[in-house]
């Protein structure tokens, strides 16, 4: 079942929203090569902590982490740890807060230094169909619209789109309906509306779109070893049109 917000609960959720984006902001000023992504991540749960919330990801579905922080050829679930963040890398951190009984969600890809040609190409193809996809949100519109965008913008720039995962409702839990792909065919799917918060994020790959789990059954990698790139806002549906309760 959708559950349609009202505007008291929407209010919630964009201080969840914010203190969610300022964790991704203290998170892209902290990062840097020669870091563990173990200390990135415990600069997020630092500021979502400090300011009253809960990390949404710490603990969800046994996830030991409170940020899923996944590094060039790895697009999801990256578990932190040990692992040193290295000049040239490409670092997604997808972050989320809990406070007041709601989430917000929002994931960003971070260039550490300087990054090859082709992997400020993917970054920016994969942020700016996000942007396409939120100016397109608002009532009436249907998520195969969003999701037949989204496709269309990023084949056009030569990269492809992850199929096995997808965007989803967000609010009193971390994942809600409906899905919302980043794929499919203009004019199917369901339809927005009003008081609907969604979370919108293209995943997107270098080269395939196919996918691998790795053995500790969170990361996902790119199946060719190609980078990825994903960025992610949580957005209201108003009469207007969309509002990003993600954006700082």
């Amino acid at each position: 079942m959708i559950c349609v917000k009202s505007n008291k609960e929407i209010a919630k959720m964009r201080k969840a929203g914010q203190i969610t984006a300022g964790a991704l902001i203290a998170a892209g000023e902290a990062l840097r090569a020669g870091m563990t992504t173990k200390e990135l991540d415990a600069v997020v749960r630092r500021y979502i902590t400090s300011h009253g919330a809960k990390p949404s990801f710490l603990g969800y579905g046994g996830f030991p982490g409170s940020a899923c922080i996944s590094i060039n050829d790895e697009v999801i679930h990256g578990i932190p740890g040990s692992r040193k963040i290295l000049e040239g890398d490409i670092v997604s951190v997808d972050v989320g807060a809990y406070i007041d009984g709601y989430h917000g969600d929002s994931c960003k890809t971070f260039a550490v230094g300087e990054v090859s040609a082709s992997a400020q190409a993917l970054m920016k193809s994969t942020e700016e169909s996000l942007y396409i996809a939120v100016e397109m949100a608002r009532p009436g519109v249907r998520l195969g619209d969003i999701g037949a965008a989204i496709q269309k913008y990023n084949e056009d720039n030569g990269f492809s789109v992850v199929r096995e995962f997808v965007g989803h409702g967000v609010g009193k839990e971390l994942h809600e309906e409906p899905e919302v792909p980043n794929f499919g065919k203009a004019g199917h799917g369901v339809r927005l509306a009003a008081g609907m918060v969604i979370a919108i994020e293209p995943m997107i790959n270098e080269g395939t779109a196919a996918i691998r789990v790795m053995p500790d059954k969170w990361t996902v990698k790119t199946a060719d070893g190609k980078l990825s790139a994903h960025f992610e806002h949580t957005i209201a549906i108003t009469g207007d049109g969309a509002v990003i309760l993600t954006k700082p």
